[in-house]
């Protein structure tokens, strides 16, 4: 019998031969049209009917990348040079959605979360699942929703502001002088917008309104009221409807203050020298420093004074008000609203000063309105 070796040739007498290998036949495919590209944000790792048919993407469990940009997002560096803010919570994030802030990117720790905002609006986000445990970890609240996002900064100018809000606004203004305190502006904001205040303008030297602590602080306010921020007070009268009043808030009492040659300090305290009630502005006088500091007509801040449309400046606790403010004051023929307090007393928190003096000047306008509008009404003799 002949032996085959290992290169398939046949030994033994004969003839050598070749075993050709055998091959299946090939199958040829014929060319498919190229699959479409995938949607923009990319196909997720999950999708659900929970998240209205919405792609999102699941971030790994503790992506430090992720961290970081949130960490980055909460700063003032940040919000200036790349225009975005950080939001958090669903409130704060829904009324931003309904006034037309933009989203750029929304995290969610559940696919639920989408279904308490708005589906158009979200669409335009890239949305990101991650854990809760991350989200507590970035947040600086003390009980996390579970979702924040970082939105394109708003522009007071192409908000839309809710219909209740406007039809309820009143021609008040609300000028804040050096109110450094997050917490403190947040309050004012949101007492600006209850009280329909048409816009509030912040001057260079206050916190940044979109800082998170004035987010919290003003619970929606932001996006109820136009905010115009970092103003100098050359460009202030521009931002103000003509023939605007300004009108200045202090708890300084005139017989009080008589002897006093220095700015006084403290929520809305103003001047220096004694204030005398007058029907016209005092002449100037000196501070201890030397700089001219106009004096104002003086009266309590439940007396007279909100005529359309006026002006209210509110000073910071530590600086009070600045001499422009005083001089802007001065030059509309302005008053000091004064806001008696128990002798001993040296200042009241700057918000409250605010709401104290912004409703009333609500409370004011409103009347002042009622009886123009009863007046209209009168018959008219035969």
């Amino acid at each position: 019998m002949a032996a085959v070796t290992s290169r398939g040739a046949v030994r033994g007498g004969g003839d050598v031969t070749r075993r050709r290998p055998r091959r299946s036949p090939v199958r040829v495919l014929q060319p498919q049209s190229p699959p479409e590209p995938p949607p923009s944000p990319p196909p997720a790792v999950e999708r659900g009917a929970a998240a209205k048919g919405l792609w999102y993407e699941k971030a790994a469990p503790g992506d430090r990348r992720l961290g970081k940009v949130v960490t980055i997002a909460k700063s003032k560096k940040f919000r200036d040079n790349h225009g975005k803010v950080l939001l958090e919570g669903h409130r704060l994030i829904k009324d931003a959605l309904e006034a037309g802030a933009v989203p750029q990117t929304l995290f969610f720790s559940t696919v639920g979360h989408l279904k308490l905002l708005p589906e158009a609006e979200i669409k335009r986000a890239s949305l990101v699942k991650v854990k809760f445990e991350d989200i507590k970890t970035w947040s600086d609240l003390v009980t996390p929703q579970g979702v924040l996002g970082i939105f394109s900064k708003p522009d007071p100018a192409k908000m839309s502001y809710p219909a209740a809000q406007l039809a309820n606004s009143l021609p008040l203004l609300l000028i804040c002088d050096n109110i450094r305190d997050p917490g403190n502006l947040g309050t004012i904001l949101r007492s600006a917008a209850a009280a329909g205040c048409e816009k509030v303008l912040l001057t260079k030297g206050c916190v940044d309104p979109w800082e998170p602590k004035v987010l919290r602080a003003g619970m929606g306010a932001h996006f109820r009221v136009p905010i115009l921020a970092s103003l100098d007070w050359e460009s202030v009268p521009t931002n103000l409807p003509a023939g605007t009043q300004v009108c200045v808030a202090d708890n300084k009492d005139p017989a009080a203050a008589a002897g006093s040659t220095s700015l006084p300090r403290g929520a809305g305290r103003a001047g220096s020298a004694p204030v005398k009630s007058s029907p016209k502005a005092a002449p100037e006088h000196e501070d201890e420093e030397g700089a001219a500091v106009p004096e104002l007509a003086a009266q309590h801040y439940y007396e007279d004074w909100a005529r359309a449309p006026v002006a209210v400046v509110i000073g910071g606790e530590t600086q009070g008000l600045s001499l422009a403010a005083l001089g802007l004051a001065a030059s509309t023929e302005g008053k000091r609203l004064l806001i008696p307090v128990v002798p001993g007393v040296d200042s009241l928190n700057s918000a409250i000063a605010a709401g104290i003096v912004l409703f009333e000047g609500k409370r004011q306008l409103l009347w002042r309105h009622k009886q123009e509008d009863g007046r209209q009404k009168l018959p008219v003799p035969g």
